[in-house]
């Protein structure tokens, strides 16, 4: 059974990460990375539906230790994978990636101090098993053999063409085609603008509105700083900026709600005009950031709109017909082609099951320790993004964490960290504060946080900066312990 120091799960945005990270900071450790799918770039790979392209600013949602090269902020599905895989190149990640190993169980063992792995290998799911010290689950929070469709009523009647943007194909031709995209999301808001350019009409369909944000393409302050500074110098300076407006932004809506909406809700008015009703199709129910915000890029959406390519309509299915689809309110909507963007299903782990000394864990009854590790569960951590920044600025965090987790245990010939909680006033609370139906569809399955720190989620970049970067590692809440302890006579050790 091949062995290795760290086993990554995933070689996507934030696999490929870690794997850098350990290069640099643990370059004693042998490494690889066990990826389900046959290419690298995970969600950036998957997703090729007309349009995709991030939702955050490539200058957070980049890596700390590689500026972004692109003129644009946001940008679309191919030049984000185009920067993983030359981050994956240029510090040879590439070599260490098992392609098509599905990860399916892990198993660790306390007197072994290691985990043992099960994965299934090629077409034909061949059974192999490998071991690791540290099992590092870099695989996302979402199913990719399938997202998220409800359950409409007499779909099977419809006539044309029914696809979840997830499954979106090359075969797929909307060219002048009557086109309904229900869903109000990131996903919806970015197909309907690009669908719009050559389709005979897109609507977007919605239960209920989502605040819709508009932000030029490309930054000019940071396009102007990369000619006059070194890169490194100009990408640090452009993702601090960036990190502090958001902080700053999203502090505004949690404490002057009032006054956040009536800024979002001005700017979509100044882009859509004043006979618009904003009121029916761009204003919640909900405040702002208690879901995520919708980035537009040079206001598309609101362009597709005022241009007659694009219309919104809010409304309830009643049920699909031949034809298109019968809405509650008694309008018809005649379609070709419906896309379901209604959303992912989450899954915690990549769907991995795990056992501790032979007894079976189930995340949900655990605590998340530090927004990565999970009380009972030694020597595992995740890499997850914040809910209200990108996905990398945590990633990057939970990178330099680990790396510092197992130089401490290797200076101090430790072999198991094991967050546990000892503390009898502490009370759960749900993991995240979003109301996101796809996040409340699914919470029942993912850990608890705390309601004080090392197990409190702050979803602050500056805050889990001084903590991560710069906080102790033996906390008094990491329980580190010798391989076999019994037969050594050594208790566990939580320095």
């Amino acid at each position: 059974m091949e062995h290795f120091d760290v086993l990554i799960v995933g070689a996507g945005l934030s696999g490929i990460g870690a794997a850098v990270h350990l290069q640099r900071h643990c370059p004693e450790r042998s490494v690889a990375i066990l990826e389900g799918r046959e290419a690298l770039g995970g969600t950036w790979d998957l997703f090729r539906y007309p349009g995709i392209r991030s939702d955050s600013d490539m200058y957070t949602l980049g890596y700390a230790f590689r500026p972004w090269p692109g003129a644009k902020a946001i940008a679309d599905g191919a030049s984000i994978l185009k920067y993983v895989q030359d981050t994956a190149r240029e510090h040879d990640i590439d070599a260490r990636i098992r392609y098509r190993h599905r990860v399916k169980r892990a198993a660790w063992s306390t007197p072994d101090a290691r985990w043992t792995v099960e994965v299934e290998r090629g077409d034909a799911s061949e059974t192999v098993h490998i071991s690791c010290n540290f099992l590092f689950m870099c695989s996302g929070y979402y199913r990719y053999a399938a997202g998220y469709t409800p359950a409409f009523e007499g779909i099977e009647r419809f006539k044309g063409r029914v696809v979840h943007p997830q499954q979106w194909g090359a075969d797929i031709d909307h060219a002048g085609q009557r086109v309904v995209v229900i869903g109000s999301g990131a996903t919806a808001v970015t197909l309907v603008p690009a669908l719009a350019k050559t389709a005979a009409h897109v609507t977007m369909l919605q239960r209920s509105p989502t605040y819709v944000v508009a932000r030029p393409s490309e930054d000019a302050m940071a396009n102007r700083l990369r000619r006059l500074l070194p890169a490194r110098l100009a990408y640090a300076i452009t993702r601090w900026q960036r990190v502090l407006l958001g902080l700053y932004f999203f502090n505004l809506c949690r404490r002057q709600p009032a006054r956040a909406r009536q800024m979002i809700l001005a700017g979509v008015r100044a882009h859509l005009g004043p006979g618009y009703d904003v009121a029916r199709h761009f204003t919640p129910r909900y405040n702002p950031w208690e879901q995520r915000l919708c980035l537009v890029p040079d206001g598309d959406l609101f362009e597709a709109i005022n241009a007659g390519r694009a219309s919104v309509v809010t409304d309830r299915i009643e049920t699909f017909t031949e034809t298109g689809l019968q809405l509650a309110s008694g309008a018809r909507l005649d379609a070709d082609l419906i896309v379901t963007a209604t959303g992912l299903q989450l899954q915690v782990l990549g769907g991995l099951e795990i056992t501790v000394d032979g007894a079976p864990i189930d995340p949900a009854q655990t605590l998340n320790y530090k927004g990565m590790m999970y009380s009972g569960v030694p020597n595992l951590a995740s890499s997850f993004g914040y809910t209200n920044a990108s996905w990398t600025l945590k990633c990057d965090l939970t990178c330099e964490y680990v790396c510092r987790l197992l130089n401490h245990m290797k200076t101090h010939r430790l072999a198991q960290c094991t967050p546990r909680n000892t503390d009898p006033t502490l009370t759960e609370e749900p993991w995240v504060d979003f109301s996101s139906g796809y996040f409340q569809r699914s919470m029942h399955l993912f850990p608890k946080q705390g309601s004080k720190p090392p197990w409190k989620l702050h979803q602050n970049y500056a805050r889990d900066l001084l903590t991560l970067r710069f906080g102790r590692v033996d906390d008094g809440v990491m329980a580190f312990t010798h391989p076999m302890p019994a037969a050594r006579g050594q208790a566990s050790r939580a320095a």
